[in-house]
Order: C-alpha cells, then structure tokens, then sequence
C-alpha cells in the first residue's frame, strides 16, 4: 500500500508540475497584459513603466523559476488586475462551485444508478424503454442548451425559480440539474453495463435457485460487485462537473471558479487563469487517486499492487 501511494504521489507530482509548465507558457502567446492595464492614452514610457513593475521585462525563464518559486509557499502571486492575493480571490469563490458540483453530483448518482439498475434488471420492460428514451436525451443535450431551456420554463415561464444569481437553495436547483444530467445519463449507462455483467455470473443463478428475491440480490451482493466501473467513473465525472461548471456559471451568472475563470480570460489576468488551472488539475489528480485506493476496498480481489489475491 505504502509503495503504491509513494508511486502515485510520484506521477501525481510529474502530471501536476506539466500542467503548470504548460499553462505558464501557452499564456504567455496569448498577448502582453501591460496593454489591458494600463490607462488609455498611455505613453510607452508608462507601459515600460507597468511592465517593470510586473515583473514582465525580466527573461520569461526567470518569470518562470520565480512562479515555482512562489508555488513552495503556496503562493499564486496577485492578480494583476483586482490587485488582491489570487488565493483570496479564489478561496472566496470555491464554496459556490463546491455547492454546485455537490448538487450535480446528487443528481447525476441519485438518478443515474437506479435508473442503470432499472434498465438492467427490468430490460425488455416498458419502464425499462421509457427510461433509455430520458438516458438518450441526456446524451445529446449540450448543458448549456439544457441550461436555456430550464431559465426559459422553470424561470420565466413559470417563475417557480430564479433564473441567475446564488441567493439560496432556489437558486441552485436549476443550475445542479442542468450540470448534472448529463453525468446522470453517463452513470446510468455505466450501471446497467455492469449489472449486466454481474446477472450473467454464476453466483446471481445460484442466488436465484434458492430463491433468494431480486431485490435482496441487487442491494446486497450485485451492486457491489459492479461498483468499480461506477466509482472509475465517478472520479471522471467529478472532473468533468468542475469543467463543466465553467459554462453553467457563465449561463446563470453563479459566482464559483467557472466565471471567475472567464472573467480572468477575457481580461488576461495571468495568475488568476494558473491558480485555477493548478486547483483542477491537483483536484483531478486527487480524486483518480482516491478511486484507485477505494478499488481494494469495495472489491478485495483487487490488490494494489497488481498481484492476484
């Protein structure tokens, strides 16, 4: 266990340090920021002037070595244009998405995996093809059409919900559904696949013949059996709500990292655009690494290591 974690830890550290070499210089050919900040009108002597003082005239190496430098002590420097620690700006901005990726994640799990179970125990059924016909709509959908669709009904239409802004549980609720109906549609497909699996084994014809009931069979012994693809997924879908949550922001004006990261785009502000990027890419390496250490835990014919138990 204790070498696994090392050799993780390792790559994790190998992933994360390209992330953060690739991200500083890709930004770095997008444009000079010293033009965005400084006022209209401004002599080129004042923008040599802004320039020194970011730091920009010195050699893109030593801008770089000095970014590394900044990360040892947590420090993901100031944003050049609100002027404030990237960490506070960011740290204030963190609870909103975590709500909105815990939302999504609710919806995605507590609607996929039964409906999965469903289409699998139940297949050829007429609730079996309802339900595939809601799986398919949530694959084609793009979120932000999803998004349109739910403001335009649920909020003007109806006017049962607010449509933008965070100003409480209301607010929320469209938001979550639309990030998370398409993970829905995606753990739903993942579940039936592998309980599909596990009806054709040998153990669940045996459970029959003494006839233990379908239900016990599911809850108790298929389901956790086939909860290894759901978790690999899991760790996916994770990453892909955080992603996601850059579109959903921007549609209903929710104040989390995925506005904040547009705003910082549209407005080149360097360290704010690589304090995100270095959040989700540790966010993503973390939750692969949380999956492969719960392998052994659901399934104990697993073995880290790769040696059969």
């Amino acid at each position: 266990m204790a070498a696994f974690i090392a050799r993780r830890l390792i790559q994790a550290f190998i992933a994360l340090f390209g992330v953060i070499t690739l991200v500083f210089f890709l930004q770095r050919l997008t444009g000079d920021p010293v033009l965005l900040l400084v006022p209209q009108g401004a002599t080129q002597a004042d923008i040599e002037v802004m320039r020194t003082a970011l730091g920009f005239d010195r050699p893109l190496y030593v801008q770089y070595f000095h970014f590394l430098a900044s990360l040892v002590q947590f420090d993901l420097g100031r944003s050049y244009v609100q002027n404030l620690p990237v960490v506070e700006i960011i740290a204030s901005r963190i609870p909103y998405t975590l709500e909105l990726a815990a939302g999504a994640l609710l919806v995605a799990v507590g609607f996929g995996v039964p409906i999965g179970v469903v289409l699998a125990v139940r297949r050829n059924r007429w609730e079996a093809r309802w339900l595939i016909s809601l799986v398919l709509i949530g694959q084609s959908m793009p979120t932000f059409w999803t998004s349109v669709l739910l403001i335009m009904f649920f909020g003007v239409f109806l006017r049962w919900l607010p449509p933008s802004g965070a100003s409480g549980l209301a607010s929320l609720l469209m938001p979550s559904f639309a990030l998370g109906f398409l993970s829905m549609a995606t753990f739903a497909r993942v579940t039936r696949t592998s309980v599909l699996d596990e009806l054709s084994k040998d153990y669940v014809r045996t459970a029959h013949s003494k006839g233990l009931s379908t239900s016990r069979l599911v809850f108790h012994h298929l389901l956790r059996n086939a909860a290894v693809p759901i978790v690999t997924i899991s760790a996916l879908e994770i990453a892909n709500l955080l992603t996601g949550a850059i579109i959903i922001e921007t549609v209903f004006a929710w104040p989390g990292l995925g506005q904040l990261t547009i705003q910082a785009i549209s407005a080149r502000d360097f360290a704010i655009v690589q304090g995100i990027v270095l959040i989700g890419a540790a966010a993503a390496i973390l939750l692969n690494l949380v999956a492969d250490l719960l392998y052994s835990l659901i399934d104990p014919r697993i073995r880290l290591g790769g040696r059969p138990a």
